[in-house]
């Protein structure tokens, strides 16, 4: 009997609480949530099941996760909180470049950035902005082995002495054309004009003095015969010393034009006609005739510094 009261009570309780159920239901769909004292519709033990008990889906209960909200695909660890093994800020699992430097600025992807593309990564790069094709130290940082300014690996004239200006290519930059020549023939021939029968200098032939000018300034240590020559036309006698006048005359507007010249170092000396480079009975080998000389008197004294006066220093 006592058994067979039991079975009754707890079927009453069974279909009790499948009314409690539907009238809680109802109100959970109708009324104010905070009205509902618990839904009796949820199973044993009265809480969510299933994939909501895990939010951000990481594999670690919400009552247990320390880090909700962990973006899709990090790995996690026992409390739910992502793992940076390179510690760049972008999650294992997600980070595609995982044993990234420290340090290093890294993209959405977990992975180093080099914006001048040196091989050393932007964060770690000391030296952004380096020129394409210059080599760079640990630091990103380009070298330049010969000191002209221009970095290796760019450089086009490695082990350049340091005397000497170098152009974007890193390579010595040539002296004059006028100067060349003094270095390679040890004179120079210039066609000056002068007012006829006169030693006076025309202003068309100062660029062509101004040449010779800027050679002997850099060079004061070099001894020049400024030789003046002419045509055949006149007494031979009034032409030398016609041709000795107009070297006395270049000589003056040189060293008046030049502070760096050494007026000692210049010795004028009138040739007249006798030194001729063309015939006299043209006018155009006459006109060829009439010019002024600069020689290099002591090239076997400068020696090597001939040699090295072949491109510009870097303090002109």
């Amino acid at each position: 009997m006592n058994i067979m009261r039991c079975m009754i009570t707890t079927l009453v309780v069974v279909i009790a609480g499948f009314a409690v159920t539907a009238t809680a239901g109802h109100r959970h769909a109708s009324s104010n949530p905070s009205d509902i004292i618990y839904d009796l519709s949820r199973p044993w033990p009265f809480h969510e099941s299933g994939p909501a008990d895990d939010t951000d889906g990481d594999g670690v209960l919400d009552r247990d996760d320390r880090c909700p909200g962990t973006p899709d695909g990090a790995a996690v660890d026992a409390y739910g909180c992502p793992i940076d093994s390179d510690r760049d800020g972008v999650p294992d699992g997600i980070d595609r470049c995982p044993t990234t430097e420290r340090g290093a600025t890294v993209d959405r992807f977990g992975c180093p950035t080099d914006s001048d593309r040196d091989g050393v990564f932007d964060g770690r790069d000391q030296c952004p902005k380096t020129p394409k094709g210059a080599t760079v130290d640990a630091n990103g940082c380009p070298s330049d082995s010969d000191r002209d300014g221009v970095f290796d690996g760019v450089d086009q004239c490695p082990g350049t002495s340091m005397e000497y200006a170098v152009d974007s290519k890193g390579c010595p930059i040539p002296v004059s054309e006028t100067y060349q020549q003094f270095l390679d023939s040890k004179s120079v021939s210039v066609n000056i004009e002068f007012a006829s029968g006169k030693a006076d200098i025309l202003p068309a032939s100062e660029s062509d003095l101004h040449r010779v000018g800027e050679v002997l300034a850099d060079w004061p240590e070099a001894e020049v015969e400024i030789g003046g020559h002419s045509d055949s036309q006149g007494a031979e006698k009034f032409n030398e010393n016609l041709s000795q006048r107009r070297a006395e005359s270049v000589k003056s507007w040189l060293t008046s034009h030049y502070s760096k010249i050494n007026g000692r170092n210049l010795e004028p000396k009138g040739y007249g006609e006798k030194n001729p480079v063309a015939s006299n009975a043209t006018a155009e080998g006459r006109a060829q005739n009439r010019r002024v000389t600069f020689t290099l008197l002591n090239a076997d004294d400068l020696g090597k510094d001939v040699e090295t006066r072949r491109y510009k220093k870097r303090s002109e």
